[in-house]
């Protein structure tokens, strides 16, 4: 089980990875992209997106680190590495699909990054175990 632990703390690196990733090709594109004359970046819809997924991507990371320290520390960490797998996980697929949204049609097609960040997002949700078993794994330590 310690390794399952282990590689919960990889897993949510790699959905931060892909999440900032993500969230990086949005806020270039949002300022590159003009509609009826300004950067897209300045509608209010495009920027509460933008403040959405930073704000994600902070928590997640406070999450991944929490579990890292504790994992270093030898301390037991089968909850926090559970949460942080399980919230990086889901909001990477999120953002991903936030970014996807911000590029419009163009997000869909293999000339953008964002496509890429949303099909390797979802393999997060599933490796190491699903999101289904990580919310096991953490209300059985929550219940204890």
């Amino acid at each position: 089980m310690k390794v399952l632990d282990g590689g919960r703390i990889s897993i949510a690196s790699l959905g931060l990875g892909i999440a900032k990733g993500a969230y990086e090709a949005s806020l270039k594109y949002s300022k590159e992209r003009e509609q009826f004359g300004k950067p897209i970046s300045e509608f209010q819809a495009i920027g509460f997106k933008l403040a959405d997924m930073a704000t994600k991507i902070e928590c997640g990371e406070l999450l991944t680190l929490q579990a890292a320290v504790m994992k270093n520390a030898k301390k037991p960490m089968t909850k926090e590495s559970a949460m942080a797998k399980y919230y990086t996980s889901e909001a990477a697929v999120w953002i991903s699909n936030e970014a996807v949204q911000i590029f419009g049609g163009y997000g869909y097609t293999k000339d953008f990054p964002v496509e890429k960040f949303y099909r390797d997002s979802k393999l997060c949700t599933i490796g190491e175990g699903t999101s289904e078993i990580q919310k096991l794994v953490i209300s059985r330590q929550v219940l204890k």
